[in-house]
């Protein structure tokens, strides 16, 4: 079974088609390109230079977030009028999960962390389970030094991965000096991972409604916190 994934909710954006054999083509943009330009055609370019086509696709799956608004949207809104279109079954996942999911052969505790701005990060804790991850705690927006302090209060070591962990390490460690920071290279949550861990829902014949897959927010968006300060009502 061919699955094409799609990774938007972070500046790094990706998508990927793969099957139980592994990834067969991918592409990835950090900057430049907007998610609508780069979405597409990306996907396109995969199809091509795998010499498939949308008919050789046997699902969808994509990042839910948390992460940011206008990429969140752009991805989810996609997969779904894909999915619609060819009649394919769909699967969203967390965008932390995919995170820790690329560190999970780990023996620490695992910490994902996501730059949200305004001085905060989206952040779950992990542990290792055989084939896979299991999440230990509620997806969360918090300052650093709150994730910090969560963090120092768990038994064992930890090893943080995702942008956030890299922007705010000099916070991290100084309230665990032996907190393990990973590299760019676990930075960001990748459409590879995703069609990864998809895969064994769909082949199982598990998939999300349309109806009800929607972005993870954690947040609202900056518009409607615009409308509140100016102290009139969301328009319609």
């Amino acid at each position: 079974m061919l699955i094409l994934g799609i990774e938007t909710s972070t500046p790094q954006a990706s998508v990927a088609i793969g099957s139980e054999q592994g990834v067969v083509a991918s592409a990835l943009v950090a900057r430049g390109a907007s998610f609508n330009e780069f979405l597409l055609p990306a996907i396109g370019f995969c199809l091509k230079e795998a010499r498939l086509t949308y008919d050789n696709l046997g699902g969808v799956a994509v990042s839910l977030g948390p992460g940011l608004f206008s990429g969140m949207r752009v991805g989810v809104a996609t997969a779904k009028a894909l999915a619609q279109a060819l009649a394919l079954p769909v699967v969203g996942m967390a965008s932390l999960d995919l995170l820790a999911y690329d560190v999970r052969h780990s023996a620490k505790t695992i910490c994902a962390v996501l730059d949200a701005r305004r001085n905060e990060v989206f952040y779950a804790f992990y542990l290792a389970s055989p084939g896979g991850i299991q999440r230990m705690t509620e997806y969360a927006l918090a300052a650093p030094d709150h994730v910090g302090a969560a963090m120092a209060a768990r038994k064992g070591e930890t090893l943080m991965v995702g942008n956030g962990a890299l922007l705010h390490s000099q916070t991290f460690r100084s309230m665990d000096p032996g907190v393990e920071i990973g590299t760019m290279s676990t930075a960001f949550p990748n459409a590879h991972a995703l069609v990864e861990l998809v895969l064994p829902r769909l082949i199982l014949g598990k998939s999300d409604s349309l109806t009800e897959l929607r972005p993870l927010y954690l947040r609202r968006s900056a518009q409607p916190i615009r409308w509140d300060r100016m102290g009139v009502a969301k328009p319609a």
